[in-house]
């Protein structure tokens, strides 16, 4: 083999790199604008995080907000209510699971009333008073309605899911808990969500 081979040989893979790099960089650049424009856009971004002043909600009373395009409950239960929450049987549950984002995975694993309220601003135990839940069947998407149904929660008008006072799936098709979204008190009378 002569010495102008071994360099032909060279040039050639050069020319199938080059190539072949000119063609990876034209596909992102054609690709890149498809994908960047699947991303949230600043609007929904700047609503990923809201805050929420509950000062004027009464016990027993229930403050619905829009948050990232579904409604959330903010119940301030009665001492009826959570005893009522308190009462049930975990075994009588269809989801034993919390569906609460504010708990470590081992924590979610229990559906105690305990593990789905938010604790007061300052307090270091939670008295179960609050409830913030994500206002939509786990069923097909419907927004339940609230204080209404067999157990006093939330009663799901498209397909009849029961929601007991604590946001759990007690009857129905709905398959999980309303869920507990990312939320914690910020102040005496604000909640902030996300």
């Amino acid at each position: 083999m002569s010495h102008a081979e071994d360099h032909e040989g060279t040039r050639r893979d050069f020319l199938y790199f080059a190539t072949g790099s000119a063609g990876v960089v034209a596909t992102g650049a054609a690709v890149w604008p498809l994908v960047n424009q699947m991303n949230p856009s600043a609007d929904v971004q700047a609503l990923s995080s809201i805050r929420v002043d509950v000062a004027d909600v009464a016990p027993g009373t229930q403050l619905t907000v829009k948050w990232l395009g579904k409604p959330v409950f903010i119940r301030r239960r009665t001492e009826e209510e959570i005893a009522k929450a308190n009462a049930v049987e975990l075994s009588a549950l269809p989801d034993d699971n919390a569906r609460n984002k504010n708990l470590p995975a081992a924590d979610d694993a229990n559906g105690a009333d305990a593990n789905r309220t938010l604790a007061p601003f300052g307090e270091a135990e939670d008295t179960g008073e609050w409830l913030v839940m994500i206002g939509v069947c786990t069923h097909l998407g419907c927004v339940p309605l609230g204080e209404a149904g067999d157990f006093d929660g939330w009663f799901c008008p498209c397909h009849g899911s029961h929601y007991d006072t604590s946001g759990r799936i007690r009857k129905g098709p709905a398959p999980e808990n309303l869920p507990v979204p990312l939320a914690e008190f910020v102040d005496e009378s604000t909640i902030k969500l996300g």
